[in-house]
């Protein structure tokens, strides 16, 4: 009689399907890896639908400075753009969003337009000084109209 109790609780057991504290936890990471990867695939598709180019979004900006508050070898950062002129007279436009890790740059200094999160340096035509950051600031185009630089 003994074993016919012993059969019993086995089928009990199997029929409760207890879950391995394992099988919790992976099913767990397996969640949060498709709920991460569904974020990522809805940002890029939001990217790619606005005319994105997978990387950064960044929005259209507009500003105007007088010519005379962007010093030559230098630049100011200006909300969501930066200017520099690198030269007496050229004048450049570019995003104030780091291509590294998307942080606002700072300031325009040294002869480098400085971001704080990381320490990306970019020269004042825009182009990459020293990383981590890889690629350029994004292009602005920029017009000189009487005595004020216009970005947008």
């Amino acid at each position: 009689m003994q074993s016919d109790e012993l059969n019993q609780e086995q089928s009990l057991r199997i029929n409760q399907m207890a879950f391995p504290r394992r099988t919790v936890i992976a099913g767990m990471g397996v969640a949060a890896a498709l709920a991460a990867g569904s974020a990522l695939f809805s940002r890029t598709r939001a990217s790619s639908a606005s005319g994105g180019s997978g990387g950064p979004a960044v929005k259209a900006a507009s500003a105007t400075v007088p010519t005379g508050n962007v010093p030559v070898g230098g630049g100011v950062v200006l909300g969501d753009v930066v200017v520099t002129q690198p030269s007496g007279g050229d004048f450049r436009g570019f995003s104030s969003t780091c291509t590294h890790a998307g942080c606002t740059v700072s300031d325009v200094s040294g002869g480098t337009i400085n971001c704080p999160c990381h320490g990306s340096k970019f020269n004042l035509d825009g182009s990459v000084h020293n990383g981590p950051a890889s690629v350029p600031l994004a292009p602005r185009s920029v017009s000189v109209q009487g005595d004020s630089v216009v970005v947008g």
